[in-house]
């Protein structure tokens, strides 16, 4: 593996915390930006991964440009000892596209588990959370169905240092 120096480590961390290039071979396109080679890109970045400095990439998807109006968080009060059997079983689910869970904050807030469903309308939404519910059981578990009325600007992370220092 070609060991990259400090100044092109923070290159390459700048330019994929601003998104993979969309292109055939965006690993290329990097490395010919930051002028090294495609393989130093690839292996630094696995580095990265192995050593917990990145743990995933993701996808932002803007789903009302894509017709998908309806969105809504699913907020889920699960039981400690079912959370990851239910959390598992979402998470398999195709129009479940995010599910995580986060700390209840008693007595305000009793939800343990949240995923995200995507559709045209509420009410596809609220037909593929009620066979969702139907097919595993689910129907007994507190849960509420909240709306997004606004959307906002997505993005990942950002971790590089700017000009201004922020």
């Amino acid at each position: 593996m070609m060991t990259l120096s400090a100044d092109q480590q923070a290159g390459l961390f700048a330019a994929i915390e601003q998104g993979l290039p969309l292109v055939e071979r965006p690993y290329l396109a990097l490395a010919e930006q930051l002028a090294i080679s495609e393989m130093a890109v690839i292996s630094t970045i696995e580095s990265w991964q192995t050593q917990g400095l990145i743990r995933r990439f993701g996808l932002v998807v803007r789903h009302r440009k894509l017709g998908y109006q309806a969105n809504a968080m699913v907020v889920w009060d699960i039981a400690a000892e079912d959370t990851e059997r239910v959390a598992d079983l979402l998470a398999k689910e195709e129009v479940v596209t995010l599910c995580y869970e986060r700390p209840r904050v008693l007595p305000h807030w009793r939800y343990n588990l949240f995923c995200m469903i995507h559709g045209k309308s509420r009410e596809q939404v609220l037909k593929q959370l009620a066979d969702i519910c139907q097919r595993h059981q689910l129907n007994k578990i507190t849960k509420n169905v909240l709306f997004s009325t606004k959307a906002y600007k997505q993005r990942g992370g950002r971790y590089a240092a700017t000009a201004n220092g922020a």
